[in-house]
């Protein structure tokens, strides 16, 4: 294992950081359980002489806990308290990093 894959497990097992996930491929059990990093970045759009600010949730996954992720694919985070979780759906097609060992996948809750 080199220093970056090293590095990026160590964040990855952060509980400041990462949290631990249920990653369902094409969004049906069974699902595997994986650590995720969420963000949620504001995303500014132009309409015209407009702009609008939109929340967006981006989800980081490793790439050697999830190989192929795709939109469709669901992941469920339990929530602060006993018995809450909140489910994602990916909405776009995931992008690795420079080193191709995290994905990035933008997502939203189901419709």
């Amino acid at each position: 294992m080199d220093a970056f894959a090293a590095a990026t497990d160590a964040l990855f097992a952060d509980p400041n950081i990462a949290r631990d996930a249920i990653w369902r491929v094409g969004g049906v059990d069974p699902g595997i359980l994986v650590r995720v990093i969420t963000r949620r970045p504001d995303e500014v759009v132009g309409f015209g002489d407009s702009r609008a600010i939109l929340s967006t949730l981006l989800i980081d996954v490793r790439r050697s806990d999830v190989t192929a992720p795709v939109s469709g694919d669901t992941v469920e985070i339990p929530g602060p308290g006993p018995g809450t979780s909140e489910t994602f759906q990916i909405i776009a097609t995931p992008t690795l990093d420079s080193l191709r060992l995290v994905w990035t996948c933008e997502a939203a809750p189901p419709p």
